[in-house]
């Protein structure tokens, strides 16, 4: 199959996630190519069949704001062409679906009919999409498109609460590629680089915005390491950066607190951790936590939207009302306490992580791909 994938090319989890399926369809002899204005930060273009367009937007002083999704629809519609792409899978509802929808009609009128699935993965449908601003655009968007899949059924159902919508919505979950995890007793996994014998490594993955409440997750940490010592990973970077480590400060823990910025290398920095922190506001599905339960990592987060459907209560670790730091850390220190106890929880975050393996979910993908490739001929 030749398959257009556009994206954010972020470290964000509908960036990650499009990248890594693009990257695992590309090895299994599709042509894969991903249109978007910046190579994705984990895509590997050595590869005879992964190809990036880049999404060039001209300045011009006449626009406050450069139109983007006018470039983006542009560039499709030239890499279908050029390419005889044979359908487009879209990421994210704004802007990148309602683009597909323009590229596809300036297609149909030269005799080319684009196959359009949409994969909708969170804040572009339960923050931004919702949106007065937005929201006749994101559901005309959805409509039109041949496929519309969630990461979870928390998100469809919040898809269908929101919007008035006329398709069927297929859950087809996150995945994780295990190929990239190293064993827990791998060389490359050093933990006396980063902690003492004695103490436990706790782990946050984010973009540190607000709705993942960082704050709560320095809370969670000084609780624990109170009762338990500890050191903390901080991997990301965001607009809530510069306040936790000010927090830390004032908390008297910034000596624990590693801040390790971004990496493409989260699978090998997460095998040092006994625990994850993941308190978000709101979860469409929980990459993160999914990430870290593949590198044998028990989960303390919220019950907030996909996470359930993750993380599982008292097997995987334990789910806490939004803003419940007190419960979190309790739950914390019940895993962190015993270390039998802490390997048996390991064992089952493994489990479940499995579940959501890459050669378990990418059939569900290509599935949808042959349906409507079977409908337009």
């Amino acid at each position: 199959m030749k398959i257009g994938i556009v994206c954010y090319p972020t470290f964000g989890g509908s960036g990650v996630v499009a990248t890594e399926l693009g990257m695992a369809l590309a090895q299994r002899g599709n042509q894969v190519h991903f249109i978007t204005y910046k190579q994705p930060v984990r895509l590997d273009l050595i590869s005879s069949n992964i190809h990036f367009h880049e999404v060039f937007v001209e300045e011009y002083p006449l626009f406050h704001f450069q139109p983007y999704e006018l470039a983006l629809s542009s560039k499709i519609v030239e890499v279908v062409e050029l390419y005889n792409l044979e359908i487009l899978h879209v990421h994210y509802a704004i802007p990148h679906a309602y683009a597909a929808y323009m590229a596809k009609q300036m297609l149909k009128e030269k005799g080319i009919d684009i196959k359009v699935v949409t994969t909708l993965h969170g804040t572009d449908i339960t923050l931004v999409g919702s949106h007065p601003n937005y929201k006749p655009a994101v559901e005309f968007s959805i409509n039109n498109s041949d496929v519309v899949t969630t990461v979870s059924e928390s998100l469809r159902k919040d898809t269908l609460r929101l919007f008035n919508i006329t398709k069927e919505i297929k859950v087809i979950y996150n995945f994780i590629d295990f190929e990239k995890y190293p064993e827990i007793h791998s060389e490359d996994c050093k933990r006396l680089s980063i902690a003492n014998e004695n103490e436990r490594i706790i782990a946050h993955v984010s973009n540190l915005r607000p709705v993942k409440r960082a704050a709560d997750v320095m809370t969670v940490f000084y609780k624990i390491q109170k009762v338990i010592p500890s050191k903390l990973l901080l991997i990301g970077e965001g607009p809530d950066r510069e306040s936790i480590e000010h927090q830390a400060k004032e908390l008297g823990i910034l000596d624990k607190v590693l801040f390790l910025g971004n990496s493409n290398e989260v699978n090998k920095l997460l095998c040092y951790s006994d625990l994850f922190l993941l308190p978000s506001e709101t979860e469409s599905f929980g990459l993160a936590a999914l990430e870290a339960m593949a590198a044998r990592t028990p989960v303390i987060s919220t019950n907030a939207g996909g996470l359930p459907e993750v993380n599982i209560q008292g097997v995987t670790g334990f789910l806490s009302n939004v803003g419940d730091t007190d419960d979190m850390a309790k739950n914390g220190i019940y895993i962190l306490e015993d270390t039998d106890r802490l390997q048996q929880f390991k064992l089952n975050a493994l489990a479940q992580a499995k579940r959501f393996s890459l050669e378990n979910v990418l059939p569900k993908y290509k599935e949808v791909y042959k349906e409507v490739l079977v409908d337009c001929c």
